[in-house]
């Protein structure tokens, strides 16, 4: 095998998240969103004596279960990356390829309550980034996803399945009026041009729409009447907020030099489990909103009884565990990195009636060595790198009896439990919670326990 040519292959198995693994002269060759069973074309981009990744070409033969996927675009955009197989084996297959995660890292002698499903299958998505770009150099305007295995491309996504009609009524007229204007989008590598994103948060629970647009400064325009075409839509939900981010760094993903409001506010409300949660365009928040009321469930039954209990909630994000706990616990303390999700966090208690939350700014590393109490109880929420080695340590000279950790990534999950392991506690249980339907990835939550 040589680097950078195609080649056949038979997708003998897979292993987290969603990547094949073909054996070529005992070598592991590995492809991303190819599935055991299929018979594939993909081009090698590395090749190293004991294993090859490759670049999945084209699916020659698929598998016998496959059905025909719902949404126009899958062939071409690299959102969506399991439609083709039915809800039920997805389930299946995501199971099997977190169990197996565990079982290689030799995590074992635990209950395993299987895996929840996803409330709805499709439209589940409460925000999504569409980029404006093109699909052919020179082509048309597009907004949209990016095309899977080409490092440009944009594909206009009108059609895309896993957000609601709402979503797909903004892009339209969005992309639709841009064109008119031709308006150039930004390049990464010339650093020029002036659309860059459009960002939708769509509260499911209480239907308030908040639109983002991100541009460059290259171009002064007044978007006066692009905010008026976006209120004449009619939509099933309520807008309540049009916003203007202007976005100079020279990277592509979406921050914000300045944010101008052109109509409503800078944020939706929505409501889980009964709370209310203030959501701006930087917070992080759960993409799938009736998902999550169902792992915060599942949070709050591993948690068991806390009426005189202290929780620390670390990686607290706008404070969404903290405050479904905080109803049943003592007390709780979040820490989290992003200023602005922990001032959403401290609003959301006061708007809750929680006055037994307080949540800090500031990296957990750090902020975690100024704590002085003591929990009884912490829950561990971090991004997909994991839990940093300093803060980890950390959590485990605070010797609390009990960790809940809810991961995102499976492979730094069983990393970090191993180092817990090590450090006197015990693996007791694991459930998996379907936030992502039609992609390979999975929440998964553990409860350990000190010995």
């Amino acid at each position: 095998m040589k680097k950078g040519q195609v080649y056949d292959f038979y997708v003998e198995d897979t292993e987290f998240p969603g990547t094949g693994i073909a054996v070529v002269d005992g070598i592991k060759v590995y492809i991303k969103n190819a599935a055991a069973g299929q018979k594939v074309k993909a081009r090698i981009f590395k090749k190293k004596k004991e294993y090859a990744q490759a670049k999945l070409v084209e699916v020659v033969e698929n598998v016998d279960y496959a059905v025909n996927p719902p949404c126009s675009h899958f062939n071409l955009c690299g959102g969506c990356t399991t439609q083709f197989i039915p809800y039920e084996k997805q389930l299946e297959l995501k199971e099997r390829q977190v169990l197996k995660l565990f079982k290689d890292g030799g995590i074992e002698d635990f209950e395993f309550l299987g895996i929840e499903k996803s409330p709805e299958e499709y439209e589940y998505r409460n925000k999504m980034e569409f980029s404006f770009g093109d699909e052919v150099k020179g082509g048309e305007l597009t907004l949209g996803m990016h095309i899977k295995g080409r490092n440009f491309g944009i594909v206009n996504v009108h059609d895309c399945q896993i957000v609601d009609e709402d979503f797909r009524k903004i892009l339209t007229a969005a992309v639709g009026y841009f064109r008119q204007k031709e308006f150039p989008y930004y390049r990464v590598m010339k650093k020029e041009g002036y659309l860059r994103n459009l960002v939708i948060r769509k509260a499911k629970n209480t239907s308030e729409i908040l639109i983002n647009l991100v541009t460059t400064s290259q171009i002064d325009f007044n978007l006066e009447e692009f905010k008026d075409l976006l209120l004449k839509v009619k939509y099933d939900g309520i807008v309540t907020g049009i916003l203007h981010t202007i976005n100079d760094g020279l990277s592509d993903t979406v921050r914000a030099d300045r944010v101008d409001i052109l109509y409503g506010r800078d944020y939706i409300i929505e409501e889980l489990l009964g709370l209310k949660f203030k959501i701006s365009p930087e917070s992080f928040f759960q993409t799938n909103s009736k998902g999550a009321e169902k792992l915060y469930s599942i949070v709050r039954e591993f948690l068991g009884d806390i009426s005189s209990k202290v929780v620390f909630d670390l990686y607290c994000g706008t404070g969404t565990i903290g405050q479904i706990v905080a109803k049943k616990a003592k007390k709780v303390l979040g820490i989290e990195i992003v200023e602005e999700a922990v001032k959403s966090a401290n609003e959301n208690a006061k708007l809750n009636g929680l006055n037994n939350c307080n949540f800090i700014a500031g990296d957990i590393a750090k902020v975690i060595k100024t704590v002085n109490e003591k929990p009884d109880v912490i829950i561990l929420d971090p991004p997909r790198p994991g839990v940093h080695p300093t803060a980890l340590d950390y959590v485990i000279k605070f010797n609390a009896p009990a960790i809940i950790y809810v991961s995102c990534n499976p492979k730094t999950l069983v990393t970090d439990l191993k180092v817990l392991m090590d450090s006197g506690y015990t693996l007791e249980k694991v459930k998996l919670m379907d936030m992502f339907p039609q992609t390979s990835h999975v929440e998964t939550v553990v409860k350990i326990v000190r010995r």
